[in-house]
């Protein structure tokens, strides 16, 4: 059995799944979700429908681009490839980035094991692996979005806690949020996160976004930062899961922000803006819709989401480098 799926390409191994799938996952969701809503805010802002019906599509075909971008890194014959844009849609559907990924991630690995084993591969191999994935986005989809929908009432619950608490723990949620393999930004509209909460909401994500953006500059140069610092820190997933660490300085710097954000600066945002961080600027931008743009908004917002996060997170991490609980290579980027 073991050489059968070793034939096939099928390997069986936390690091293929947990790493290789998720680097590639991160870099269809950054190819179509995270630069379609650059090009639409652009867009908006400057008036420019063509560009805001082109970021407009690139959002939408989030789920394909999420499954070419695993088939590609799991080496996918050409008919599994092709089959799973559409598992990835259907993953996408039902259950967001999250369901997107175990729809392609298992639809593409039981394709492998019928891929020409029959004479009517042409219809077979398509067969399972479109069937495979949209069974598991139906099936496991739902149970995605419940978990999605119990995380948005735990972030309304911390909405509710006094100013200092509820900066702390919004911040943190959803900054951890915006770097795992789920959407802030639909949580965020979901719950129709607005004021002084999404204002908190933003610090947390823009930490998370320029933390790993400076923490890692050494590993990533310039392209690292650009990727991180305005794309997504979703990029970092794989290494977040070899080792866990890297993810302190980042979350620390968004815990300490975001009571300034919520008790000093009463910085506000609204639902768009709260879980997108630094990514295209939205967060930014709203930022100023919401409050206007005047000096103190600007000083306000270049202290609390780049500047803040890019000291804190650039001492801690050089700090537990010396403690050799961050090594060098921790936070290096497959950018394909």
């Amino acid at each position: 059995m073991k050489s059968f799926f070793l034939e096939k390409g099928v390997k069986l191994s936390v690091k293929t799944y947990s790493v290789t799938a998720l680097s590639y996952m991160a870099l269809g969701l950054f190819s179509s979700l995270i630069i379609g809503l650059i090009i639409q805010t652009i867009g908006e802002q400057l008036g420019w429908s063509y560009f805001v019906d082109m970021g407009t599509l690139a959002m939408g075909l989030m789920g394909p681009a999420i499954g070419a971008a695993i088939a590609y890194g799991l080496h996918a014959p050409p008919l599994i490839m092709f089959s799973a844009v559409i598992s990835g849609e259907a993953g996408a559907e039902l259950g967001g980035p999250a369901g997107a990924f175990l729809a392609v991630l298992i639809s593409v690995e039981l394709g492998k094991l019928v891929s020409k084993e029959t004479k009517l591969d042409i219809i077979v191999t398509p067969f399972v692996t479109i069937g495979t994935g949209f069974t598991i986005a139906y099936f496991l989809g739902p149970i995605i979005n419940t978990g999605l929908l119990g995380f948005g009432e735990l972030i309304m619950w911390a909405t509710d806690q006094q100013p200092f608490i509820m900066g702390i723990l919004v911040a943190v949620l959803m900054g951890l949020a915006l770097t795992a393999p789920i959407s802030a930004a639909a949580i965020a509209i979901m719950i129709d996160l607005e004021g002084i909460a999404a204002g908190a909401a933003a610090v947390g994500c823009a930490a998370q976004m320029v933390g790993f953006a400076v923490s890692s500059y050494r590993e990533n140069g310039v392209s690292g930062l650009f990727a991180l610092g305005i794309g997504t820190s979703m990029l970092q997933v794989p290494n977040i899961v070899k080792n866990p660490l890297i993810l302190i300085p980042p979350t620390v710097a968004g815990a300490v922000l975001a009571p300034l954000s919520t008790m000093v600066f009463l910085l506000e945002n609204n639902a768009a803006g709260a879980g997108m961080g630094t990514s295209g600027f939205v967060g930014q931008i709203m930022t100023f819709s919401v409050m206007g743009f005047t000096p103190y908004v600007l000083w306000s917002i270049l202290l609390l989401h780049v500047v803040g996060p890019a000291l804190i997170s650039l001492f801690l991490s050089e700090w537990m480098r010396k403690q050799n609980w961050i090594k060098l290579g921790d936070m290096k980027l497959d950018q394909g």
